[in-house]
């Protein structure tokens, strides 16, 4: 049906319909298709001109497209652009769009094999005009958008390709006809298209045709480029011709109006022949022809139309094609300036002259102006980098300052109107990429807040996750990464927005991982433990909560405890009582479910987690390991060579090998530990929580040899002091080991601590050597233990201690049992005997034994026994005598600090210390027989011989109660054995009283005899 024919129809019985059609706006509708019918057919192509469409503004709509614009009006719809895109840049002014889309039912996998394929074709160099064409490929396109072509030329879909899947010849012509209802959809704007068809063989596939390509599967279709080139070439000729019939000025004709959908039904009844009214039509159709030559690759005409149009439209005040107008040219400009491009696409832009002789770049058209730029200036990566020469040259050309403030102005003209929002958003994203180019950050920031405020229509979540996105993109071109990660994390949450149906949980956490380091927050537990905290530690808890609460929607167990154990590690420090709490409770009941491990996740977009240990939990502040029991030390035995030949090197010294090795001389530790034994290293831990702290399955991690660790169990209280752990081994083999760190379990998660990540911690060496097995062996001997330890010198170690008491010259036999209790055989055996004592002259040989039979039963298997015995023979000799009291020590003798001593020996009472006793010049450092401890002994005596016990030790013992050595009375059958320390002044008195006597008679001055 006729347009006309259709808007005059009756409507009776819709009376619905009816208001609607004498509606202002059905009104309005009328009057502008009699007005746009009216301008057609007065603009008649003249003889050898070109065809109407060239000339006379947009051809006529078809009945479908005027049934959109009606539904359109009815529906409230104000033609605004709907859907913005956010990676437009300043040098898409100059690209076609072509749409790539499938007909029919094409899987996503062949189509888009083709579409990249296509996208291929992205620049082509014309043959016959020496310039460059850039498309732009797009597989969806919002027909909405395509309204406002004639506004800037790079929004109008020119090309239509379309991939298609027919397999058989009666399917031909139904696949044909979507064909053209597809190209219905695009139909006013479109110079040429393509239908590619994949599978059809036979007679139809072998018709030549131009608008069709049959390929017989995808992958047998080489010539798809070559198609498109021809395809793109084709559109360049029907550019060119639309460039030259709007360019020639003809005089007479009347030009038309150029309309944005929204100001349509602004201009009916408006005076078409008045001054104001054909300015604004020239202004704009000059716009227009620039953005034409900036298209077919005409950079110095385009920047001469938009001067002239700016000229025209500021005249007129026509703002918002003012606006465009500026635009255009501060796009020019910018394609002038960044030849390499400011979109950050990979591969950089062809500069048209950059590959073509001076004069060729010289070269244009007949009659166009000319614009000074010296060709000599321009270098492989655009203009020279002292650009004020060739700038002020260029006399139509922005500088790069200008191009800023011309960008201003025109978002100031755009922002007067509300329907134009979608092209001040992307005017402001495409400055931003400009000022990114320019290094000025701060400029780009306001462009960006100031898109942040655009108010368009009510969009889609998933529109809004892509603005968010794209913002955040932008502000981390221009490096304000927190701005970005804000952004980053609002698209986040928009992803799990309540309306929606199906939250993207995975999205989510996808961004949410972007947003990372705009937090300064890194996965990697490392970067926490290298110094002082960095970014804002209340933030980074908020987004570690989220990507808890992410990974548990998502289904990933493993990923919330990894998130919950990093932020335990990490945060301990800013977390409050009750937080750590929360927390670990949290992570025990992840844990219950999903153990933590020291495993890396990997996640889908090749991001891997590291493991996190607890190097927390407990705090380690002090690791020591161990020396092995004194019994059970390993002694080397004394080369054949002698002590003072050195096997190790025949230099002195040796630079090379002090300056590899120093450091690991720093760690060794110059004892060594045995194979088979166990083996301790003590740590100082402190709990920092404010609960008692579990610690399970803790054990040393080591290297070098194999090693059995013997895992222990702690139960810390809450915040205790440095707490002692022993953890304990086993080493399996031979050579050098060294402790890396411990390993515990807490809450759940089992972690790995290596000293090396133990920032502040204090170490003695973390490397032993470990020798082969030896023997143990035990021994028992016949004689009682003693009830006194012995004190050694430094150096010595004793592990048993026997006591016998004999009278001189008695002797006895001390039978030593040997048993292997090791896993090792026992080669060999000395013994060996040690006086402690300064008087060596008083003693002789008392110790003797014979190992014959004993050795004759080596090597000792492990769980054998042997036995030796050793014949103790109390032989003193006394000619040395020296005063008269050594004299009288005839019968008895006291040896302090050894186990052979008098039979009749007991402790009294410690000596009171007085003041201090200055011992002689002979005594040694180790001389066990000044102990400070008297002892008395007495056999039964008559009553008689005791009397005036108390006035004889006053006249005769003090003399000699500084003396130090042994004193002897001998008093008929009772011998009476002291210390000469021990008769200082003090303790007469308690001396006269453990006699029990009160008289006593002195019968000689050399000897007392009772």
């Amino acid at each position: 049906v006729p347009a006309g024919d259709h808007d005059g129809a009756s409507q009776q019985g819709q009376p619905a319909q009816a208001q609607a059609r004498t509606s202002p706006a059905s009104r309005a509708l009328r009057s502008w298709r009699r007005s746009q019918a009216a301008r057609a057919t007065v603009a008649q192509p003249e003889k050898g001109g070109h065809p109407p469409w060239a000339s006379a503004g947009p051809p006529p709509r078809s009945f479908t497209e005027e049934v959109k614009f009606e539904l359109r009006a009815l529906r409230g719809w104000d033609f605004k652009m709907s859907v913005p895109d956010y990676m437009q840049c300043a040098e898409d002014h100059q690209t076609l769009l072509v749409v790539v889309q499938p007909v029919g039912i094409v899987s996503e996998e062949n189509f888009f094999r083709i579409y990249k394929r296509i996208c291929s074709v992205s620049q082509i160099s014309m043959r016959d005009s020496q310039r460059v064409l850039y498309i732009r490929y797009r597989h969806h396109y919002p027909p909405e958008n395509n309204e406002w072509g004639d506004f800037q030329t790079h929004r109008k879909v020119v090309g239509l390709i379309t991939i298609t899947d027919c397999f058989s010849a009666k399917d031909w012509p139904q696949t044909f006809e979507k064909f053209h209802v597809q190209k219905e959809i695009y139909g006013s704007t479109l110079y040429d298209s393509r239908l590619f068809v994949f599978g059809l063989q036979g007679e139809i596939a072998e018709q030549a045709r131009t608008d069709v390509a049959f390929y017989p599967n995808y992958e047998d279709c080489q010539t798809v480029e070559k198609r498109i080139e021809d395809f793109i070439e084709s559109l360049f000729i029907v550019l060119e011709s639309k460039r030259l019939d709007r360019a020639t000025d003809k005089s007479g004709d009347k030009i038309p109006l150029l309309c944005v959908p929204f100001e349509k039904k602004d201009f009916v009844g408006l005076d078409t022949d008045s001054r104001h009214y054909k300015k604004r039509c020239q202004g704009r159709m000059r716009k227009h022809v620039g953005d034409l030559c900036l298209q077919a690759g005409m950079l110095q005409d385009s920047l001469v139309h938009y001067h002239m149009s700016v000229e025209l439209l500021r005249s007129v005040n026509d703002f918002l094609w003012l606006g465009a107008a500026l635009e255009g040219l501060c796009s020019a400009s910018v394609i002038y300036h960044y030849p390499g491009g400011t979109g950050g696409k990979g591969g950089a832009r062809r500069f048209p002259g950059s590959t073509l002789p001076a004069e060729a770049a010289n070269r244009h058209r007949p009659g166009a102006q000319e614009v000074l730029i010296d060709p000599g200036a321009l270098t492989t990566n655009g203009i020279n980098p002292d650009t004020s020469t060739e700038i002020g040259r260029a006399k139509n050309c922005l500088s790069p300052e200008d191009i800023i403030d011309k960008y201003k102005e025109a978002i100031s003209y755009y922002s007067k109107y509300k329907n134009a929002g979608v092209i001040e958003l992307e005017a402001c994203i495409k400055a931003v990429r400009v000022l990114a180019i320019q290094k000025r950050s701060m400029e780009a920031s306001e462009f960006l807040q100031n898109a942040v405020y655009i108010n368009l229509r009510q969009l889609s979540e998933e529109e809004k996750i892509q603005r968010y996105s794209i913002l955040s993109e932008l502000y981390e071109l221009i490096g304000f990464h927190r701005k970005s990660a804000f952004f980053k994390r609002v698209a986040a949450m928009q992803c799990v927005a309540p309306s929606i149906a199906e939250p993207g949980w995975r999205a989510c956490y996808k961004l949410l991982l972007e947003t990372l380091p705009g937090y300064s927050l890194s996965l990697d537990p490392k970067d926490f433990s290298r110094g002082t905290h960095r970014g804002w530690a209340a933030v980074q808890m908020r987004l570690l909560h989220e990507l808890v609460y992410a990974s548990r929607r998502m289904g990933n167990p493993a990923l919330s405890v990894r998130h919950l154990s990093f932020l335990l590690q990490t945060m301990l420090d800013f977390l409050s009582d009750q937080e750590k709490k929360d927390v670990t409770q949290s992570l025990e009941n992840y844990t219950s479910k999903c153990p933590g491990t020291m495993e890396p996740i990997a996640l889908p977009g090749g991001l891997t987690l590291p493991p996190v240990p607890f190097t927390k939990l407990p705090i380690v502040r002090h690791v020591k390991l161990l020396n092995l029991p004194a019994s059970l030390r390993p002694h080397k035995v004394k080369s054949l060579l002698g002590q003072n030949m050195s096997t190790k090197s025949p230099f002195i010294y040796s630079p090379i090998i002090a300056h590899n090795r120093g450091e690991e001389r720093s760690k060794k530790i110059d004892f060594q530990w045995v194979q088979g034994d166990v083996c301790e290293v003590q740590l100082m831990v402190y709990n920092p929580m404010p609960f008692e702290l579990r610690v399970e399955n803790m054990g040393l991690l080591t290297s070098g040899v194999e090693f059995e660790s013997l895992p222990a169990a702690l139960s810390l209280p809450a915040e205790s002091g440095l707490y002692p752990v022993t953890l304990v081994g086993v080493p399996q083999t031979t050579g050098t080991i060294t402790v890396n760190g411990y390993h515990t379990t807490v809450f759940g998660v089992f972690s790995d601590c290596l000293l090396d990540n133990l920032p502040g911690i204090k170490t003695s060496g973390s490397t032993v050597e470990v020798i082969p097995a030896l023997p143990r062996l035990q021994i028992s001997t016949s004689l009682p233990r003693s009830a006194h330890s012995l004190q050694p010198p430094s150096g010595d170690e004793i592990s048993t201690n026997v006591s016998v008491q004999l009278y001189n010259g008695e002797s006895q036999q001390l039978i030593i049992k040997l048993e292997n209790i090791g896993m090792e055989p026992l080669e060999k055996l000395e013994v060996t005997s040690k006086v402690l004592t300064t008087k060596e002259k008083l003693y002789g040989d008392f110790l003797s034994w014979k190992l014959e039979e004993t050795l004759a039963q080596f090597p000792l298997q492990p769980g054998k026994v042997a036995t030796f015995t050793i014949n103790i023979k109390v032989k003193l000799d006394f000619s040395c005598q020296e005063n008269l009291l050594q004299d009288l020590s005839d019968d008895g003798i006291s040896v302090s600090g050894f186990p052979l001593s008098s039979p009749f020996r007991q402790v009294v009472r410690p000596r009171v210390e007085g003041k201090p006793v200055n011992p002689p010049e002979s005594s040694k450092a180790g001389d066990y027989s000044h102990v400070k401890v008297s002892w008395l002994c007495r056999r039964h005596l008559p009553c008689d011989v005791w009397a005036s016990t108390e006035s004889f030790l006053k006249r005769s013992f003090e003399p000699f109660s500084e003396r130090r050595g042994c004193v002897c009375l001998k008093a008929g059958f009772s011998v009476v054995f002291v210390l000469g320390q021990c008769f200082g002044k003090q303790s007469q008195g308690s001396l006269s009283a453990l006699f029990g006597v009160a008289n006593s008679r002195v019968l000689g001055t050399r000897r007392f005899v009772g």
